[in-house]
């Protein structure tokens, strides 16, 4: 009889790969395999916001990846007749050690991933692919089949999808995948620019539509993403096509040259109807897609594999109870609901035909977005949306307020901001994490230690006397994926053992 593994992970994309970084830390025995030959080699997405690095960091590769990338990005709204200058995340991010967003090539994001599982023993077996799965009792019954056409049997407790728009997982599993595809065709290139000022994001709104330049370094200097006129064919896309709509969409002096990749393709906006059926999981694309708008894409995918990867380890381990995996789609399917909205509202007011909206794009947006862009307020707020550092989950059953929560600072269910800098640090790491803030007379090992006793391997303790996320004496428990479980004010510590009794039971 085949071993029974814990996860089966399918797809090696950078949900997959954040997925397998998470069961590796807790020795979760797994497998991850991927229907594709190689990695991608193209850039893709290409933009890491800082939560993703936050929720990284404990993996020890965002600094690799900073390393890599590039933060010093501006924009530059080029609009008729002006051009509007606008600094990257310059306000709201007080409270991260990465207050910018990250450009950086997925192929490159893919390599530091892999690299840290390699480093761990852990390999995508490529060329491997699912082409049956059977729920039945206690465990999945996987079928695989490798590059040479010889087929295996697995059997894993869970099964996560990781695969992308076409999931096998989310077909075999029976989820449906519900949305629209948009109208419009796209055009993607990384190729060499003469022209454009670099170090800045280059958005061109237009009558006809919008243009896009990123930076991007590797396979070539820059992304050039735009769309194709309405009412032109569908031909081949060529250099020669793309300088053809760079003229129409601007009047600059632009240079393209050197293609590095080019294509086209359409969006669409779908999500799954569940993110769980039965003893299999979704995740990344397989469970949303949307439009490309905020650079929201990858890092959604990695954040639900963060959220659901520490749920299935301790579950696995016996650790949890079966009960913590349905808060994953109770989390994650609204944060994915979402970003379908913002996405769909920002690419409709881009990019549509609508008379009013072209009016809105080329003789409001000049006149309205120099006063928007200076209200700081609100630029700042924009700011925690995109970079994602704004997500919650104070509506889930795995967030508890104690009797008396703290009028100030982070409530359960928000993110653990990292103030002071380092506290993110202190805290990451499997496991749980207590902060305690306060005089450390009131947090005496004498009166935490019974409170942990029989689970003080899977829950850190902390002690904060000054400057902790709290003023006052507060404790509270953070999650292994950074967010607040439960928050208390005072040194009453009923209610944490009720919420520890819940969700890291002892055993009988």
């Amino acid at each position: 009889m085949t071993a029974l593994l814990d996860v089966l992970v399918v797809g090696g994309g950078p949900t997959g790969l954040a997925l397998a970084a998470q069961l590796r830390a807790y020795g979760t025995r797994f497998r991850i395999v991927d229907r594709s030959l190689d990695r991608v080699h193209e850039s893709r997405a290409l933009v890491i916001q800082p939560r993703t690095l936050e929720a990284l960091a404990g993996f020890g590769v965002s600094d690799e990846l900073v390393a890599r990338g590039n933060t010093a990005m501006r924009l530059r709204l080029h609009l008729p007749r002006r051009v509007v200058r606008l600094a990257l995340f310059d306000i709201g991010m007080a409270d991260t050690s990465y207050p910018f967003l990250l450009f950086l090539s997925q192929a490159e994001t893919e390599t530091v991933l892999a690299e840290h599982l390699a480093a761990r023993d852990v390999v995508v077996e490529r060329g491997t692919e699912l082409v049956g799965l059977e729920q039945k009792g206690p465990h999945s019954t996987c079928r695989l089949r490798d590059r040479d056409g010889r087929e295996e049997t697995v059997r894993a407790r869970y099964v996560v999808g990781c695969d992308g728009a076409h999931s096998t997982v989310r077909a075999q599993a029976g989820i449906a995948f519900d949305g629209y595809a948009y109208p419009q065709t796209f055009l993607l290139a990384d190729l060499e620019v003469d022209g454009l000022e670099p170090d800045a994001v280059h958005t061109y709104l237009t009558g006809a539509g919008v243009l896009f330049f990123f930076p991007l370094g590797s396979p070539a200097t820059w992304r050039m993403l735009a769309m194709r006129p309405p009412g032109a064919p569908d031909t081949e896309v060529t250099l020669s096509l793309l300088r053809k709509i760079t003229d129409r969409y601007t009047d600059d002096r632009l240079m393209l040259r050197d293609p590095a990749w080019m294509t086209d393709f359409r969006l669409h906006n779908r999500g799954a109807a569940h993110y769980r059926a039965g003893r299999c999981f979704l995740a990344g694309d397989a469970a949303h897609i949307h439009s490309p708008a905020g650079g929201q894409g990858m890092n959604t995918g990695i954040q639900d594999a963060l959220n659901l990867g520490w749920k299935l380890a301790l579950v696995c381990q016996g650790a949890a109870p079966e009960g913590l995996l349905e808060t994953y789609e109770a989390e994650r399917a609204p944060v994915g609901r979402a970003v379908r909205r913002l996405t769909d509202r920002a690419f409709t007011i881009g990019t549509s035909g609508n008379p009013a909206l072209r009016v809105a794009r080329t003789q409001l947006a000049p006149r309205l977005a120099p006063l928007a862009l200076r209200a700081t307020a609100l630029r700042g707020r924009v700011f925690r949306t995109v970079s994602e550092l704004g997500i919650h989950y104070r509506s889930s059953p795995a967030a508890t307020a104690g009797s008396r929560p703290p009028g100030r600072g982070p409530r359960a269910g928000d993110r653990l901001p990292d103030l002071p800098h380092g506290i993110q640090s202190r805290c990451a790491g499997p496991g749980y994490h207590l902060l305690l803030t306060g005089p450390p007379h009131l947090w005496s090992d004498e009166r935490i230690a019974p409170l942990l006793r029989g689970r003080d391997h899977l829950v850190g303790v902390h002690r904060v006397e000054d400057r902790g996320p709290w003023p006052g004496v507060v404790h509270g428990l953070v999650r292994p994926d950074g967010y607040l479980g439960f928050v208390a004010r005072g040194a009453y510590l009923a209610g944490l053992g009720a919420y520890l009794d819940r969700w890291l039971p002892l055993p009988e």
